[in-house]
């Protein structure tokens, strides 16, 4: 390819180093190596995800946007020393290191929020698990924050990458929906450290909004046992065209983890998942080359805003839910 035919702007992400390559004609692609930086990593907690994590930043595909992420270390409040060949350090060295330019945060929920706010400070980009915050307010903040510093803030939603979840979608696209219902079931979750069921439960909501568009609540409840450790949670949500869909998360001791759908639509209703292949690719793996696409500045404006606006919009749904579930019940007399 002729250098001419091609303009190299900066990224907006690492702009002293990262190029972009912008065809100027119409679906010229890029065969020029012109983004040579190596982003720095460093993923914190080293739970099943985080595991899953050091993997893949050490396998990266090759040819893919992952293999411009090099893993410098761990952090853990558990001693290691190191994990296949992945060298423990501590969250100060983190913070402080000019060769970390991006953490992966894999740690429990509820700190979430202090992990992101101290990455951001220290100005790296973030990976996040969901939920990235349980509460809305501090969720439009920290991304407001890393919006002013000019960093990366992803939040992993593996749930949309699975082939069940594409071949659903594909299945619902251009239908009419008349009413439908998600219910998930699981094991018990320690709420003071995984959060509300409507923020812990998020990847449903998520489902939801991604599926059918804007949502409104109209109503939520919670029932709990707790001398049975038993929740459920049940939402009520309208869609744009005043048609009502049903959230129901519920949790118990021995519940086998299942979801379970019964969208009806104009044409009939889908009572069961559609086949789907085995995907060739793991889900944090795409994930991961997803967020290195973002770093390269390799997504579009337009995908950005409308991943910022749907997670956002869930966070401050679930938010809508919790109070609703949590305000005392009226007596009347």
């Amino acid at each position: 390819m002729n250098i001419s035919s091609l303009i190299l702007l900066p990224s907006l992400v690492e702009q002293d180093v990262v190029y972009q390559c912008i065809p100027l004609v119409a679906g010229l692609g890029c065969s020029i190596s012109q983004i040579n930086r190596m982003f720095g990593t460093v993923v914190v907690g080293v739970g099943i995800a985080g595991l899953a994590r050091i993997r893949d930043l050490m396998n990266p595909m090759p040819s893919s946007p992952s293999e411009h992420l090099k893993l410098l270390g761990f952090v853990s409040r558990r001693s290691f020393g190191s994990i296949n060949e992945a060298k423990q350090i501590s969250l100060e060295d983190a913070l402080r290191s000019k060769e970390i330019h991006a953490a992966f945060i894999s740690t429990e929920n509820k700190s979430h929020e202090e992990t992101i706010r101290m990455f951001l400070e220290a100005g790296k980009h973030v990976l996040v698990e969901y939920p990235m915050a349980l509460s809305a307010k501090v969720a439009h903040e920290l991304w407001e924050m890393a919006e002013q510093k000019g960093k990366v803030l992803h939040v992993e939603h593996i749930e949309l990458l699975t082939e069940e979840y594409k071949q659903l979608k594909k299945e619902v696209a251009g239908k009419d929906l008349v009413k439908g219902t998600l219910h998930f079931t699981g094991s018990v979750l320690d709420e003071t450290k995984a959060g509300f069921p409507a923020f812990s439960g998020i990847a449903r909501l998520t489902w939801l909004i991604d599926l059918f568009g804007d949502l409104t609540v109209t109503s939520a409840t919670r029932e709990e046992q707790k001398d049975k450790n038993y929740s459920r949670m049940t939402v009520h949500f309208q869609t744009a065209n005043k048609k009502p869909l049903t959230w129901i998360e519920e949790r118990g001791p021995g519940m086998r983890r299942e979801k379970k759908i019964n969208f009806c639509f104009t044409s009939g209703c889908l009572e069961n998942f559609p086949q789907a292949p085995r995907s060739a690719v793991g889900l944090f793996m795409q994930d991961q080359n997803l967020f290195a696409k973002k770093l390269l500045g390799q997504v579009s404006k337009e995908e950005l805003a409308a991943e910022k606006w749907r997670i956002l919009r869930c966070l401050d749904l679930a938010g809508m839910i919790q109070q609703q579930c949590e305000q005392p019940e009226k007596i009347y007399s």
